[in-house]
């Protein structure tokens, strides 16, 4: 009989897709199961994932913080059933306080925990989890804000990212107008839906493009509107579950700065402009993009000092494929280097096979 694996995460994507790309290196070793909240469902394909479903809340109100506490601890009777039951071997957490419940049944069953952490800074959650885990992999030495005691704790993986988005990348782009890809995010943000398309018209005046981007459902109308009017072709929508076939027709992405979303651009070898989350916690979207930044594959943006002529210089430079777009393009090439599905593949077995 094989060993069980439960992958706890929730919440965004950011938590969600690495834990579906932990699920896909595992299921042919392991018998693997997802459990998420009811946010993290929408990334789960039913057909493909066993899930469980954990609703872990919030602990972002002094005033329901007792009623909280409550549920948790509820929870956490309902995960130690769970774990029992389905005779778990190992229990992963890609972070956040969804995994609460279950890093805490966890620990009083002596399942093995260990922890992943997609960010260049280190989250709260899995801070707190140090205590408890074996090992926690993230994707740089330097991770900020990790406590130096638990050291030996740290190892080192390439990004967790979906397999298809290795199969497209063997593919070469077949557009041949210069394509820009905007990610705004499921919410959509003033910056991507607003400024940016307006400098985008600006320079469309001068070079012909393509533009694909993503924005929240009640944008999607406004913004296929503009594009039409302005004779920019485009294709405009809201989720895809297919990202990495247009990405791959990309030469450009403009995105926030969520883990996930930049190392799949960078194996994808398109350069792209970061514009953080000014609102991330402990400010970790800048220092997602900061990574790559040092290794010269973006350019960043802070968008509280936004400048719109600026902004457009920078996308005129970029259409042009000037040197610095070349050395980005090189430079993403060579940190792929033996980026390969069996290679992170291999490496995770053996983090997990060593304990």
């Amino acid at each position: 009989m094989r060993e069980k694996v439960l992958i706890s995460t929730g919440g965004s994507g950011g938590h969600v897709i690495p834990a579906i790309t932990i699920h896909d290196h595992l299921k042919e070793k392991y018998d693997t199961i997802i459990s998420t909240d009811s946010r993290g469902l929408k990334y789960l394909e039913k057909n493909n994932y066993r899930s469980i479903l954990i609703d872990t809340p919030k602990f972002n109100s002094l005033i329901l913080f007792p009623f909280s506490l409550f549920k948790v601890l509820i929870l956490t009777i309902n995960s130690l059933k769970i774990l029992k039951k389905e005779k778990i071997s190992y229990l992963i957490s890609t972070g956040g306080y969804m995994s609460l419940p279950l890093c805490l049944a966890a620990k009083i069953l002596n399942i093995k925990i260990f922890l992943i952490e997609p960010n260049m800074v280190l989250g709260r959650a899995n801070k707190f989890f140090l205590n408890f885990s074996k090992k926690l992999i993230c994707y740089s030495i330097n991770l900020k804000n990790y406590p130096k005691k638990f050291e030996n704790q740290k190892t080192i993986s390439k990004p967790f990212i979906r397999k298809k988005y290795y199969e497209a990348n063997l593919h070469k782009k077949d557009v041949n107008l210069f394509t820009i890809m905007i990610i705004g995010g499921s919410q959509g943000a003033k910056i991507f839906d607003t400024l940016i398309n307006e400098s985008i018209l600006s320079v469309s005046n001068s070079y012909l493009i393509n533009v694909i981007h993503q924005t929240s459902e009640k944008n999607i109308n406004y913004l296929k509107n503009f594009y039409k009017i302005n004779n920019i072709e485009s294709n405009v929508f809201s989720f895809d579950q297919n990202l990495n076939e247009l990405m791959k027709q990309s030469d450009l992405c403009i995105s926030r700065s969520g883990a996930s979303s930049l190392a799949e651009m960078s194996l994808m070898n398109v350069p792209f402009i970061a514009i953080p989350l000014p609102s991330s916690k402990d400010n970790h979207q800048y220092e997602n993009a900061k990574y790559y930044y040092d290794k010269d594959c973006c350019w960043i943006i802070d968008q509280k000092k936004f400048d719109k002529k600026k902004f457009e210089e920078l996308l005129i430079k970029i259409l042009k494929k000037d040197e610095d777009y070349v050395a980005k393009k090189e430079n993403l090439k060579k940190l792929n280097y033996q980026n390969t599905w069996n290679n992170v593949n291999q490496n995770l077995l053996g983090i997990l096979n060593e304990n």
